[in-house]
Order: C-alpha cells, then sequence, then structure tokens
C-alpha cells in the first residue's frame, strides 16, 4: 500500500444542506483512508446574506418557507440524515459568517496544540474540533436551532467541552477573523464556487457538490498511486 499522503480542501458552508448530506462521504473517507488522507476545512460564505441568497432569491418561489421545502425534498431522497420539518422557518440565521467565525476559532485552537486534534472513538472518529463542526450542523438541520447566534455556539462549546474564554479571546483580538479571511481568499485561489467542494492535488484535482462517494475515492486512490511527477488520469 501506498505510504504517500493526500491532503483534501474541503470548502463548505454550514448552512448548505448538500454538505450536511455529504458529511456521511467524508467520514467513509477518513474510515476507508486513515492517514493516507488529510482534510483541511475551510468555509465559504454560500449564505453570507440569507436575506439576499434566499429572502430575495427565493421571493417567486415561496422564500424562505419555500427554500425550507426544497431542502425537506433533498433531505428525503437521503435515509441516513436527519432533517427538522420547520427548517428555514422560525428564528432564521442572518448569515452563515458568524457561525463560520465561531468554527474558525475552534479551529485555531486545535491548530495551536490548545485542544485535542486525533480522532475519538466516542465522536464516531471525528476530531474535536470535526465533531463540534459536525454538532453545529445538525443544530441548525436537525434541532431548527440559529446557528447564527453566539450563545447557541458558546452553549454547543460548553457541551463539547471547549475552552470558551478561549474562544472568545479569540473572536475578539481578530485571529478567528484572520483564518476566515484566508479561508476565503482560498476559495479564489482554487476558483470554488460551491458548498461542498473538494480541492486534491494542490488544485489540479477539484470535485463539486452532489459528487457519490465512490468518485471522491477513486480521486484519492489516483493521486496516491500515480507517481509524483505524473499528471492525474482524474
Amino acid at each position: 500500500m501506498s505510504t504517500r499522503a493526500v491532503v483534501i480542501d474541503h470548502f463548505s458552508d454550514v448552512l448548505c444542506v448538500w454538505a450536511y448530506v455529504a458529511q456521511i462521504r467524508v467520514d467513509e473517507l477518513q474510515r476507508k483512508f486513515g492517514q493516507q488522507v488529510h482534510l483541511h476545512y475551510h468555509f465559504i460564505p454560500l449564505f453570507a446574506v440569507t436575506e439576499k441568497r434566499i429572502g430575495e432569491g427565493w421571493h417567486d418561489r415561496g422564500g424562505y418557507a419555500g427554500f425550507g421545502e426544497h431542502v425537506l425534498e433533498v433531505c428525503e431522497k437521503f435515509e441516513h440524515v436527519r432533517i427538522n420539518g420547520d427548517v428555514w422557518r422560525g428564528d432564521i440565521p442572518k448569515s452563515s459568517a458568524n457561525a463560520h467565525l465561531f468554527l474558525k476559532a475552534v479551529q485555531v485552537l486545535e491548530q495551536n496544540g490548545e485542544i485535542d486534534s486525533q480522532a475519538r472513538a466516542e465522536f464516531d472518529g471525528h476530531s474535536l474540533f470535526e465533531e463540534t463542526a459536525w454538532r453545529l450542523r445538525q443544530a441548525f438541520f436537525r434541532d431548527n436551532r440559529n446557528i447564527s447566534r453566539r450563545e447557541c455556539q458558546l452553549a454547543l462549546a460548553e457541551e463539547m467541552g471547549l475552552p470558551t474564554d478561549r474562544i472568545t479571546a479569540l473572536l475578539q483580538d481578530g485571529s478567528a477573523m484572520a483564518a476566515l479571511c484566508r479561508d476565503i481568499e482560498l476559495c479564489k485561489e482554487y476558483g470554488v464556487g460551491g458548498s461542498p467542494t473538494y480541492v486534491l492535488n494542490e488544485g489540479r484535482q477539484k470535485l463539486y457538490g452532489n459528487v457519490g462517494y465512490k468518485v471522491i475515492a477513486a480521486n484519492v486512490q489516483e493521486v496516491l498511486h500515480q507517481p509524483a511527477a505524473q499528471a492525474s488520469w482524474c
């Protein structure tokens, strides 16, 4: 077996239903390839202004309620996801950016070695950061909570045993914002236009949207086993 490791830059918006649906594929990728795959998580501002994207963008299709019906229809096709029947109704997030900023603060803690970065059995193989991101998505899609609210984010942090004082400090001193801005720069550098997007082979391979697990795995296999100086056939 190859000892090479593939870096996958994973771009998503926490409010994107397709990224929510696709989490099971990311999990399977990690189970299948283990240390041969290194996932780097980035966030894109797809739902940065929900009033613009949904309130105005879906105005002739029922607005937020119409978009909520669309999300329900998407999730009906995937038995593995749980979805709240009132999704995109009630206390609606104004922006995904606030949630992304919170997650970048948690990610900075991981990168600084302040929280554990190892996969945990109690989190089904997720790291603490990965589990926090997943539970934040669940809080919106499954529980219909407004995850753009700071109190919702900090309540989750406490539930996860994360240091809320350090998260707050990273939000206040600009560290989380700098990390989020770098994600946006990478979106432009790689030409990322949607969620989720998987970027492999230093930008040479890019998979976008509702891509099946076997397609993602085939691209990983190709990068793992091709000679370093040879272009991928995928």
